[in-house]
């Protein structure tokens, strides 16, 4: 009986009656059957016919099978190569991008012409940057902020690819959203969402006439706090800000904060780093000390800038003014044992004395001169939300829900000193 289906026979060894039967000889004949058999006759000969098996006189025979599966294996192989050499090729450089299309489609790129219509032609101009200007308009109903970059500045032209690439892939309720951005030959820039109370350094220095409540000042530093959180904890590879001071804080109109201006921002390698080696970057006041001399970017030193600005927004003072750096001056006060003269005097004394103190040192943890010595932003949050949380219910005060407190100017009698 011969079974159907079956690809290949070895007879050796097995002792068969001659001749061997027909209908194994018809299959040989059609080729749907390989035989091995031992070659010890005439008639044994002439049953491996038409190449439907070969043989040697002691010697094996060779199934084609096994070319087969050589050639199989080849390709494979090849295929394997190819495809490694094109994701090489596709691997992009975070820190430059040159290409347009590494852009990710779900923002929309606007022409040159398009943003001189959504700006009124440039005709109000909302800010100034070392790399640009930010002009106010609107993308239909929605107004929005357009910042548009100097022709000549190179390194400005650095900042906007690894801005565009950071906000395409960074999505989060603290981090200023991207609309869109303009690529258009000379032209560049990036069109944000309007932010309509500005940024906080408008609001704690050089004489605002509006005061931001205690209360406001605290959420204020935890929407900060969850942003870099995010971008420290919540991102793979994590990305450090770099660039954490009061002008990069944006207020939206319910006075929510949200970062902005990642044009410096790093991002880690690996998952797995501890830094990044770069050149020092920064602003003078803000520089986290280790960084400057190690030239090695972690996310502490992110931490530390964000205690230099939890401590502008408790005093309303600049982290330098004059010859007075805002650490020294705060440490001065801490050690004579009281914080009510740290405090903003345009609050006049309206405020938690208990949360003041927590977040006095809170502020002085994240600014420690040794990073290992800094809290992450993980504690940084979780220690600001229940200062937030006991200045709500503290006192039954009401909320105030504009962000400002009622300030009557001719009540100081001599200005914030500096």
């Amino acid at each position: 009986m011969i079974l159907h289906g079956l690809p290949y026979s070895n007879l050796r060894g097995n002792n068969f009656t001659r001749p061997l039967p027909a209908e194994l000889l018809a299959k040989s004949k059609e080729g749907s059957l390989l035989l091995s058999i031992e070659s010890t006759s005439d008639e044994d000969k002439s049953s491996c016919l038409e190449g439907s098996c070969r043989k040697k006189k002691g010697n094996k025979v060779v199934i084609p099978v096994i070319a087969t599966i050589g050639a199989v294996i080849m390709l494979l192989a090849a295929l394997a190569i190819i495809w490694i050499i094109k994701r090489r090729k596709t691997k992009v450089n975070t820190d430059l991008i040159t290409n347009d299309e590494l852009f990710t489609p779900r923002n929309q790129q606007f022409t040159f012409s398009e943003v001189k219509n959504i700006t009124n032609n440039f005709k109000t101009v909302i800010g100034r940057g070392g790399f640009g200007t930010v002009y106010h308009g609107y993308n239909g109903n929605d107004q929005v902020a357009v910042k548009m970059l100097t022709e000549s500045s190179f390194q400005g032209y650095k900042e906007f690819q690894a801005e565009v690439k950071l906000l395409t892939d960074v999505r989060h309720k603290n981090i200023t959203s991207l609309v869109g951005y303009c690529n258009d030959n000379n032209h560049k820039g990036i069109i944000y969402e309007y932010m309509a109370n500005g940024n906080i350094e408008k609001h704690l220095f050089d004489g605002s006439p509006n005061v931001l409540s205690w209360e406001t000042r605290l959420q204020i530093a935890c929407d900060a706090a969850e942003g870099l959180e995010y971008m420290h904890h919540g991102c793979r590879p994590p990305i450090v800000h770099r660039y954490v001071k009061p002008s990069n804080i944006l207020l939206n109109e319910g006075f929510q904060a949200k970062l902005a201006d990642f044009g410096m921002s790093r991002a880690f390698t690996t998952e797995d780093a501890t830094y990044v080696s770069t050149v020092v970057a920064g602003t003078r006041g803000y520089l986290d000390p280790e960084y400057y001399l190690t030239n090695r970017l972690t996310e502490k030193s992110d931490v530390y800038s964000f205690g230099v600005v939890l401590l502008e927004l408790i005093t309303s003072r600049r982290a330098i003014s004059g010859d007075i750096n805002i650490i020294g001056w705060v440490n001065s006060m801490v050690a004579k044992g009281s914080v009510d003269n740290l405090i903003d005097p345009r609050l006049e004394g309206d405020f938690n004395i208990n949360t003041a103190w927590k977040m006095v040192e809170l502020a002085i943890a994240c600014v420690s001169h040794t990073s290992i010595k800094r809290p992450t932003m993980n504690n940084v949050v979780v220690e600001l939300k229940n200062c937030l949380q006991a200045d709500k219910t503290s006192s039954g005060k009401p909320n105030n829900q504009s962000g400002y407190i009622p300030f009557n100017l001719e009540a100081v009698s001599s200005p914030n000193p500096r």
